[in-house]
């Protein structure tokens, strides 16, 4: 069961390792391998809403940032079984968001929240937009009767997401946040001061130049390249969908304690 209340930072570290959002994760080393490699292939699924060019042609070069962001096993010689993801790293991340998500509280910002990764992520977002708004900060509120060729993007409890015969979709696409900003242009209202958001929804608002932060699995390397490019700001390692959402409860106490949001 997660863990009550507001964790220190060793509780949460202990935390993640026991329920495998982190430490000895359950993607296996040769489902990492193979995502970096079709990234370094061009394959832009695996770009997540980025222009990566031909900056990450090279899977080792993938692998360097992703063993010393993520921590994955650093060796390239290591194929198969378990690979990792350091719990230490995770909260480093979470603290570094925590500090823009205290940016955007103080400075009553436009904060727009998105996931495509509803299964495991959608009450992380959910829990901190209402922490924000509590705070002054706007939630940004999607135009209606958006479409990509996947499905709908629609907004359930303050998040962004795509909705495929009414089902809450996975999806790896930047088209969907491409649709958004679309659609709020020609409502003539102002883009987000702030993304929130994981896969493609993060990765295309920071390929933009929107100020955005977001999760990551240690197999979705594009959003770790473009934090270690300037591109998004802060990219948090974990385990995107483990066997429980609430499971991510205690991470999202320990965030929203750090940026003053409890």
């Amino acid at each position: 069961m997660p863990i009550p209340g507001t964790p220190s930072r060793a509780e949460l570290v202990e935390h993640l390792v026991k329920t495998r959002i982190a430490g000895d994760v359950a993607t296996p080393r040769e489902n990492n391998l193979l995502h970096y490699r079709k990234l370094a292939n061009g394959e832009r699924n695996w770009w997540l809403g980025l222009e990566l060019g031909d900056r990450w042609t090279d899977e080792q070069d993938v692998l360097a940032v992703m063993a010393e962001r993520v921590g994955v096993n650093d060796d390239p010689e290591y194929r198969y079984g378990q690979d990792t993801i350091d719990p230490e790293l995770t909260v480093d991340g979470l603290d570094r968001l925590a500090a823009r998500l205290r940016k955007a509280a103080e400075g009553r910002q436009r904060v727009l929240f998105a996931t495509g990764h509803p299964g495991g992520l959608l009450d992380v977002h959910r829990a901190t937009a209402a922490a924000l708004r509590t705070a002054g900060c706007e939630i940004v509120v999607i135009p209606d009767g958006l479409q990509t060729d996947e499905g709908y993007v629609m907004q359930f409890a303050d998040v962004a997401v795509l909705e495929h015969g009414a089902t809450l979709w996975h999806t790896h696409s930047g088209e969907p946040m491409k649709a958004i900003l679309g659609g709020l242009e020609r409502e003539g209202r102002p883009r987000p001061d702030l993304v929130v958001a994981d896969h493609g929804w993060a990765g295309y608002a920071a390929q933009v130049g929107l100020d955005s932060v977001g999760y990551a699995d240690c197999n979705d390397p594009a959003l770790f390249l473009a934090e270690a490019e300037g591109t998004l700001q802060v990219a948090v390692p974990l385990d995107d969908h483990v066997l429980s959402p609430r499971y991510y409860d205690p991470v999202t106490a320990y965030l929203l304690a750090g940026a003053g949001l409890a």
